[in-house]
């Protein structure tokens, strides 16, 4: 054996490790992207993840059902209001069991001003991770990539921090 393969073998080990810590900290590094969907509105209209970009973007699944998500409605709908101008988006998607008229009813009654789509077949559940507890948000940022997802209620305060610091 030549004093080489010796000198090789003593530093392949680290470096091994080396490299794997270097892409493990990439990988955690590197926010997700958000999945390339379109929602279809209640109203009929088509909106692509991608046509959102250069906006902050909530998508928040909801059901007519869930306490939390009543509750924070309200509040969703004023911080739209208050952000709507300033590139912020929010598509509201209703759960899969929730009956259709009873979300297009809600809805209404609420005058709700932003995007609602009731995702009947679970396409968005799943293209968005298998979203099965509500409320559950997701919040990207202009270029698409993820920055927050929020199981529960939102913390708005911390939200509009968000949204504030993603603004042009």
């Amino acid at each position: 054996m030549s004093k080489y393969t010796f000198s090789y073998k003593k530093w392949l080990m680290p470096l091994v490790a080396l490299a794997l810590f270097i892409g493990l900290a990439m990988a955690v590094m590197q926010k997700p992207q958000a999945p390339e969907v379109t929602f279809t509105t209640l109203d009929g209209r088509k909106i692509s993840m991608s046509s959102l970009r250069g906006k902050t973007v909530l998508v928040n699944f909801w059901a007519t059902d869930c306490p939390g998500c009543i509750k924070e409605m309200p509040t969703l709908i004023e911080t739209y209001k208050k952000y709507k101008d300033k590139n912020f988006e929010v598509i509201a998607v209703a759960m899969p069991y929730d009956p259709p008229a009873q979300v297009l009813n809600y809805s209404q009654e609420k005058a709700l001003p932003f995007a609602v789509m009731h995702d009947g077949f679970g396409e968005m559940v799943k293209a968005f991770g298998k979203v099965n507890l509500t409320p559950t948000a997701f919040v990207y940022d202009p270029q698409g990539r993820r920055l927050q997802k929020v199981i529960g209620e939102l913390d708005f305060p911390k939200l509009h921090e968000l949204i504030e610091q993603q603004a042009p």
